[in-house]
C-alpha cells in the first residue's frame, strides 16, 4: 500500500512538478526561436539543468507563464498607442525632423520588439506587436504623403506606396518566419499596385482589366510556388478574385463591341486568361482536383466568349446565340482528346453551359409553338390567331445545333472502357449516352416544331408539323428497339403528348383543320396503344412496368382525343347539345365492349376511367335540359348495367348502374312536374324489393345493400326531396312513419340497408318538421345561451369521451355485423 503524504505536502510536490516543466518549456522554445532565425555568431546550447527549489522559494502564488504573455502583450499595446498618441497630440510641436524621427523610432522599435519576443517563446506577443507594427508602417506611409508629397496624385502614390508596403512586409515575414500575418498582409496589399497604376494613369477599362489579369498570373505564380500552406490560400483566394475581375470587365466589353476588331482587344485578354487557367489546371490536376476542374471549366467559358464575341460582331442580328453556340459545339469536341479528366471535364462543362444557355433562350419559341394556340379558344373557328412570336428566327438553328451535338457526343468514343458500375452491371457511360440521347431526341423535336413559325409557313403547315411529330414519336414509342432503352422511349412519349396538345390547339383556327387534327391524333394513339399492347410480349421482364404505363398512357389519350372528335364533330354538324351528349355517349360504350376483350385487359380500368370522364362530359353538356339529362343518365346506367355482366367489375359497376337510373329517374320526374313521385317510385320498389327477398333466400350471405337498397332508395329518396318542399303535413307524416316501420325493420332483421336508409330519412323529416319550431326557439333565447349550450355539451363529451368512443365502437360492431 503506498503512502498518501498530507495535502499541504502534495500541493508542494506537484507546484515543484509545474515548475521544473514551465522552465523545460522555456528552453525548448529558445532552441526553437533560435533553430528558426540563428544569430550572427553561433551559440553553444547550454546543457538542460533541472532547477532544484523548495516550496519555499517557488511558492504556489507565482504567475504562470500565461499571465507573464498576457501581460507583455498588454505592455506592448499600451506602448504602442502612447507612441501612437504622442504623434498625433505632439505632432504640431514638432519639424518635419521630429516628426520623421518620431514615426521611424516608433515603426522600428516596434517592428524590432517582435525578434526577443520570439527568442524568448512568446509567440502570440510577438504577433501582436508585430501586426501593430505593420499598421504603424501604413501610417507612416500617409504620414508621407500628406507632410513631404501633398501634391502628388493620390492614386499613384497610393500605388507606389502599396507596392512598397507589400515589398517590406514580405521581407520581413521572410526575415522572421516565425510570424505568419506578414506574409498574407504582403499578398493582400500586393493586389492593390498595379490596378491603382492602371487607375491613376487614366487607362481605359480593359487596361485595367490586363493589370487586374497581370495580378492573378502573379499570384498564380505564388501559389504554385510558396511552401506556406497559409500564403498559397491567400494568394490563391486572391488570384481567383483578380481574375474573375479581370474576366467580367473584358466579358463586358466584348459583349458590347461592334466591330470584330474593337472585339478582338477583350477577347485576347480572354484568351490569355483561359491559358492561365488551363495552366493552373494541367500543373494542379492530381494535388487540387476540384481547383483544376473549376480553372478548367472558367478556361472554357472565358476562351467560348472570347471566340463568340468575335464572332459576334461579324454576323447579322439574331445569330447571336448560334454563334456562341457553335464556339462551344467546338469545344466540346476535347472531350476526345488524351487531355487528363479534370481538363476535359471542366471544358467540356463550359461547353455544356453554353448550350444550356443557348436552348434557354430559343426555349420562348417552343413554349409560343406548343401554347400558341390558346388565343384562338376565344375565337375559335375564325382564323389563324395572331401568335405573339418573341422574334427568334434562329431558335431552331440552335436547336437542332444542340441535338445534333448530343447525338455525337451520344455516340461518341469513350474516353474509359472501365466504367461499370458494381452489382448491376449498367455502365455510367450507358447512363450518360442514354441521357444524351433524350436530350437529343426533344431538342431535335422541339426544332422541328419550331420550324414553320420560324419560316412564316402556311397555316395547314403549321397544323400538320405537330402532328408529323406526334406520329414520329409515337413510332419511337412503340418500336421494339430503341437506342437508350426505356429513358428515350419516355422522352418520346412525353414529345408525343406535348405535340399533339400543340397540335390540337393550333388547329383551332378552322373547323376542317380541327376536326382533321383530332382524328389524326385519335388514330395515332389507337394504333401506337394496339402496337404497344401486341408488343408486350415481345417486352423483357424489366421493363414490364414501364411498358404497363406506356401503354395505360397511349389507351387514355386515345380516348380522350376520340371525345373531342365526336364533340369537335357534332359541333361542326351544327347539332344540338342534347345530341352531343348522346353522341358522346358512344365513346364510353364502346370502351366498355373493349375492356372486356383479353387483348385489352392490361389497360381496361385505365380507360374505363377516362370513359367516365367522357360521360360525365356528356351530363354537363345537358346539365340544362332535364329530359334530355334523364335520357343520358338513363344511357350510362345502361353502359354501367352492361359493364356489370363482367364478373370483376359487378360491384362498382353493379352500384353505379342502379345509382344512375334511379338519379335518371328523379330528374324525369322532375322535368315532368311530378308532384306525387311515388306513383311512380312504388311499382319499382315492391318488385325491386321482392326480387331481393327471393336473392336473400337463395343465398342469406348476400348483402342487403344489393338486395333491398336499390328498391328502398327508389322511393325513399325522392320522397323525401318532395317532403322538404312540400307545405303539408300529410305526405311527411306518411313518409315518417314509413321511414320508421323500415328502421325497425332492419333493426329486428339485423339487415344494415333499411336500418341506415330509413333512420336516415327519418330524421330528415324530422329535422325538416321541427325546424320552425327550432328557429323561433333560438330567436326567443338570449345571445349568449346557445354559444354556452354547446360549451357545455362539448364539456360533456370531453369528460365521457372514452365511454363515448366505446358506445361508437359498438355502434360499428353492431352495424358490421348486419348484412
Amino acid at each position: 500500500m503506498k503512502n498518501v503524504p498530507p495535502p499541504a505536502q502534495e500541493l508542494a510536490i506537484i507546484d515543484q512538478e509545474l515548475v521544473r516543466l514551465d522552465a523545460r518549456r522555456g528552453q525548448l522554445l529558445a532552441r526553437r526561436a533560435y533553430l528558426l532565425s540563428p544569430p550572427a555568431q553561433p551559440v553553444r546550447p547550454t546543457a538542460p539543468s533541472t532547477p532544484q527549489a523548495s516550496p519555499q522559494a517557488f511558492p504556489s502564488s507565482s504567475p504562470p507563464p500565461s499571465a507573464q504573455n498576457v501581460l507583455l502583450m498588454l505592455g506592448g499595446v499600451l506602448l504602442a498607442i502612447a507612441a501612437i498618441a504622442f504623434t498625433l497630440v505632439s505632432w504640431g510641436h514638432l519639424g518635419i525632423g521630429g516628426r520623421a524621427a518620431v514615426l521611424t523610432g516608433v515603426t522600428v522599435l516596434t517592428l524590432a520588439v517582435p525578434v526577443p519576443l520570439l527568442r524568448r517563446g512568446l509567440r502570440s506577443t510577438a504577433e501582436a506587436v508585430a501586426a501593430l507594427g505593420l499598421v504603424l508602417t501604413v501610417l507612416d506611409a500617409y504620414a508621407l504623403y500628406r507632410v513631404a508629397l501633398p501634391g502628388t496624385d493620390g492614386l499613384g502614390y497610393t500605388a507606389a506606396a502599396t507596392a512598397v508596403l507589400a515589398a517590406l512586409w514580405a521581407g520581413y515575414g521572410t526575415a522572421l518566419g516565425a510570424l505568419r500575418s506578414p506574409l498574407p498582409a504582403a499578398v493582400l496589399t500586393a493586389q492593390l499596385p498595379l490596378t491603382l497604376w492602371a487607375l491613376a494613369t487614366g487607362s481605359t477599362p480593359l487596361t485595367v482589366a490586363w493589370a487586374l489579369l497581370v495580378t492573378a498570373a502573379l499570384d498564380t505564380t505564388l501559389t504554385l510556388r510558396t511552401g506556406s500552406r497559409t500564403v498559397r490560400g491567400f494568394a490563391g483566394v486572391a488570384a481567383g478574385t483578380t481574375a474573375s475581375g479581370a474576366l467580367l470587365v473584358a466579358g463586358e466589353l466584348s459583349v458590347s463591341a461592334w466591330t470584330p476588331l474593337t472585339a478582338l482587344r477583350p477577347g485576347a485578354l480572354l484568351l490569355a486568361a483561359a491559358a492561365l487557367g488551363l495552366f493552373v489546371a494541367r500543373r494542379r490536376q492530381a494535388e487540387w482536383r476540384a481547383v483544376a476542374l473549376a480553372c478548367a471549366a472558367v478556361a472554357g467559358l472565358a476562351g467560348i466568349a472570347a471566340v463568340g464575341g468575335v464572332v459576334r460582331t461579324a454576323v447579322p442580328d439574331g445569330w447571336t446565340a448560334p454563334g456562341y453556340l457553335l464556339c462551344a459545339v467546338a469545344l466540346s469536341t476535347v472531350v476526345r482528346t488524351r487531355l487528363p479528366r479534370p481538363l476535359v471535364q471542366g471544358l467540356a462543362g463550359a461547353a455544356g453551359v453554353v448550350a444550356a444557355l443557348s436552348v434557354l433562350w430559343a426555349l420562348p419559341s417552343v413554349a409560343v409553338a406548343l401554347l400558341g394556340g390558346v388565343a384562338a379558344i376565344p375565337e375559335i373557328w375564325t382564323g389563324l390567331p395572331a401568335v405573339p412570336w418573341p422574334g427568334q428566327p434562329t431558335a431552331p438553328v440552335v436547336l437542332l445545333t444542340a441535338a445534333g451535338a448530343l447525338a455525337a457526343a451520344a455516340y461518341g468514343p469513350r474516353r474509359d472502357a472501365r466504367d461499370t458500375e458494381a452489382g448491376d452491371g449498367v455502365g455510367v457511360g450507358t447512363v450518360m449516352r442514354a441521357l444524351a440521347l433524350c436530350g437529343s431526341l426533344a431538342l431535335g423535336w422541339a426544332g422541328v416544331l419550331v420550324l414553320p413559325l420560324a419560316l412564316d409557313a402556311v397555316y395547314p403547315v403549321v397544323v400538320a408539323m405537330p402532328l408529323a411529330l406526334t406520329a414520329a414519336a409515337l413510332a419511337v414509342v412503340v418500336v421494339s428497339r430503341v437506342p437508350g432503352g426505356s429513358p428515350v422511349r419516355i422522352t418520346a412519349l412525353v414529345c408525343a403528348l406535348a405535340g399533339s396538345i400543340g397540335g390540337s390547339l393550333v388547329s383551332l383556327g378552322s373547323r376542317s383543320a380541327t376536326v382533321t387534327a383530332l382524328a389524326v391524333l385519335s388514330a395515332l394513339f389507337a394504333g401506337a396503344t394496339v402496337a404497344a399492347v401486341a408488343a408486350t410480349n415481345a417486352t423483357r421482364a424489366t421493363e414490364a412496368v414501364r411498358t404497363r404505363s406506356t401503354r395505360a398512357v397511349l389507351a387514355c389519350t386515345a380516348v380522350a382525343y376520340t371525345t373531342a372528335l365526336v364533340t369537335a364533330a357534332c359541333a361542326v354538324a351544327g347539332l344540338s347539345t342534347g345530341t352531343t351528349a348522346v353522341a358522346v355517349l358512344a365513346v364510353p360504350a364502346t370502351v366498355a365492349l373493349l375492356a372486356a376483350r383479353p387483348s385489352t385487359r392490361p389497360v381496361a380500368v385505365p380507360i374505363e376511367i377516362t370513359a367516365a370522364g367522357a360521360a360525365l362530359l356528356a351530363v354537363i353538356l345537358v346539365s340544362g335540359q332535364a329530359p334530355v339529362l334523364a335520357l343520358v343518365l338513363a344511357l350510362c346506367g345502361v353502359i354501367a348495367a352492361g359493364t356489370a355482366v363482367r364478373a370483376e367489375r359487378r360491384t362498382v359497376a353493379g352500384y353505379t348502374a342502379t345509382a344512375l337510373f334511379v338519379l335518371a329517374t328523379w330528374v324525369r320526374l322532375a322535368a315532368s312536374e311530378v308532384s306525387v313521385p311515388e306513383a311512380y317510385t312504388l311499382p319499382v320498389t315492391l318488385p325491386a324489393l321482392a326480387v331481393g327477398l327471393l336473392r336473400r333466400r337463395r343465398d342469406p350471405a348476400a348483402s342487403s345493400w344489393t338486395a333491398y337498397g336499390p328498391g328502398l332508395a327508389a322511393t325513399l329518396l325522392p320522397s323525401l326531396l318532395a317532403a322538404w318542399g312540400d307545405t303539408h303535413w300529410s305526405r311527411p307524416l306518411l313518409l315518417g312513419i314509413a321511414a320508421l316501420a323500415i328502421t325497425l325493420a332492419g333493426a329486428r332483421l339485423d339487415l344494415q340497408a333499411p336500418l341506415i336508409l330509413g333512420g336516415t330519412v327519418l330524421a330528415l323529416v324530422a329535422l325538416h318538421e321541427l325546424a320552425p319550431y327550432v328557429v323561433q326557439v333560438v330567436g326567443a333565447l338570449p345571445r349568449w345561451l346557445p354559444p354556452a349550450l354547446a360549451g357545455l355539451l362539448l364539456l360533456a363529451v370531453g369528460a365521457t369521451y372514452e365511454q363515448r368512443l366505446k358506445d361508437a365502437h359498438k355502434v360499428r360492431r353492431s352495424l358490421g355485423r348486419m348484412r
